[in-house]
């Protein structure tokens, strides 16, 4: 097979195999949602998970400032509500009213969760060191909650610009690793 060149701008594309998720925010009374594709685990105990915010995104303040967010993960039963929420600033409008999101106390962070989605992970902010430079936050999953009734859920992963792949069929393949 004969391979062609790729442009460099859409390395993502083929890369990006993590779901679409929303984090929440909470400062100052207010709450809000982002969606974000740019996320990676790093460490398994305790969970610690990386991703690129940018500091031009409303989210980035009040997780500057309180160092608590909750990454809550989609299925693609409210994928308009998530490029809704994608494509407005949270700056002067309360996404949770307009897409019709249900926020719910969480346990340990100040930030909601949100109910629609089928898990959601309450995180502190660990590492800030490489912020500055390159907007990459390192979180700790405190912790964690799943609708146990979700069992192959349709995540949804974004490929650039409007399009999105759902998860599809799972395989099992025998391996030493467990």
């Amino acid at each position: 097979m004969a391979k062609r060149s790729f442009p460099l701008s859409k390395v993502y594309i083929l890369l990006e195999s993590g779901p679409v998720v929303m984090v929440t925010t909470a400062w100052a009374s207010k709450m809000n949602v982002m969606p974000m594709s740019w996320h990676t685990m790093m460490e398994f105990e305790p969970p610690l998970i990386g991703f690129v915010m940018s500091d031009q995104n409303y989210s980035f303040g009040p997780l500057m400032a309180t160092r608590e967010c909750v990454i809550n993960i989609p299925t693609v039963n409210i994928v308009e509500k998530v490029v809704g929420c994608g494509n407005m600033s949270g700056a002067k409008i309360d996404k949770f009213r307009i897409f019709n999101l249900t926020p719910k106390p969480a346990e340990k962070v100040k930030a909601p969760l949100i109910d629609e989605c089928y898990a959601n992970f309450e995180c502190r902010v660990v590492d800030t060191s490489l912020v500055k430079k390159y907007c990459f936050f390192v979180v700790e999953v405190v912790k964690a909650w799943a609708d146990p009734f979700v069992n192959d859920p349709l995540t949804i992963h974004h490929q650039g610009k409007e399009e999105f792949m759902v998860a599809g069929k799972t395989i099992k393949v025998k391996s030493k690793m467990k």
